[in-house]
């Protein structure tokens, strides 16, 4: 069965709690399971991981990337600051899907850009937390072709 790397950045562990009308009710693990069976019932395996703390996030995709076939990512707040943690998403060579819970795009200002998005990976953003669920589609899809 392959491998899914899911993984979640800061303050995504206050999901279900954090800014409701924003971010709405459903908590990370729970999230995590749904997405979990959705990915088997294709043949993946969900990996999850998430960190408050960036240099953590970087070091489980240089220890994981090797046995993982593609990578999911909410980086939250570092989406907008982390050229390292892009860094290390582009040398995993991995496909990647980021998701982003809301639309960034209607959002601050500073959120419009995202330093951890590049040519090779696609972005689910402003879909809740369903764009998880666009976002495992997206990447078996990818996987699958090759």
């Amino acid at each position: 069965m392959q491998t899914i790397l899911l993984i979640n950045g800061p303050n995504l562990n206050k999901l279900g709690t954090r800014n409701q009308g924003i971010y709405g009710t459903k908590t990370l693990l729970e999230i995590e399971e749904d997405l979990s069976k959705e990915a088997v019932s294709q043949g993946f395996a969900i990996k999850p991981f998430q960190s408050n703390h960036e240099g953590q996030l970087i070091d489980f995709i240089q220890s994981e990337s090797s046995n993982a076939s593609g990578i999911i990512i909410n980086p939250g707040g570092l989406a907008h600051t982390s050229i390292v943690l892009r860094d290390a998403l582009v040398d995993s060579n991995l496909p990647t899907v980021e998701v982003h819970i809301s639309n960034i795009y209607e959002r601050e200002e500073f959120r419009h850009k995202s330093v951890t998005e590049f040519s090779d990976i696609k972005s689910v953003v402003g879909e809740g937390w369903q764009g998880y669920f666009s976002a495992l589609s997206q990447l078996i899809k990818k996987v699958r072709i090759g």
